[in-house]
């Protein structure tokens, strides 16, 4: 690869895990190409040289911040892992991934964005729906394939339903309230 390619390759990764991180923190309409473009220290007008579009970005975001979760998740799967789903739910429901969205699971982040969103969009979030439930199935006890992805299912509404609305609410001694009953309830998922 030649310099200019391999330069132009490091300034669409740039843009790319730049977006992932806005669009979670500020959601897919929250920031416009021109305003994200000039955080990564770039024009506007070179927008369309890296992407044929702004869904496109979309994609590629969603792609790089759905990358990053499962390098977070490999260490629940790993062999010989001894996390459970206990420590996946204090890990989800922590004060840490309330307050960093940008960095967090961009499942809860964009849920709402995405259902607004085209196929592809959606398609690529479907994929992480599954992946997510993949991975919370693997932390379930239960024998029974049926329960254990009904299990999964109700893990994963009520950890993004519980972050979700712990960052939409502004009483602070709701949030902790939610975020506690999260953890408890989710805890007993599985007992």
């Amino acid at each position: 690869m030649s310099r200019s390619q391999a330069d132009k390759a490091a300034v669409h990764e740039q843009i790319v895990n730049l977006a992932a991180e806005r669009f979670r923190q500020v959601g897919l309409n929250g920031i416009g190409v021109a305003d994200l473009m000039k955080e990564a220290g770039r024009t506007g007008g070179g927008f369309y040289k890296h992407f044929d579009s702004r869904e496109k970005l979309v994609e590629e975001a969603l792609g790089c911040a759905f990358d990053q979760r499962k390098t977070k998740l490999e260490k629940y799967t790993a062999p010989g892992s001894t996390l459970t789903l206990v420590d996946f739910v204090e890990r989800y429901l922590s004060e840490q991934h309330l307050n960093e969205p940008g960095s967090g699971c961009a499942l809860t982040a964009l849920v709402n964005d995405v259902a607004r969103s085209g196929d592809s969009i959606r398609d690529l979030f479907t994929e992480e729906v599954e992946s997510e439930l993949t991975v919370l199935a693997s932390l379930l006890k239960s024998k029974q394939p049926a329960k254990k992805r009904a299990q999964a299912m109700l893990v994963l509404c009520s950890l993004v339903g519980a972050m979700g609305l712990s960052r939409a609410v502004s009483d602070p001694t709701l949030v902790a309230e939610l975020l506690a009953t999260g953890k408890t309830l989710l805890k007993a998922v599985d007992a």
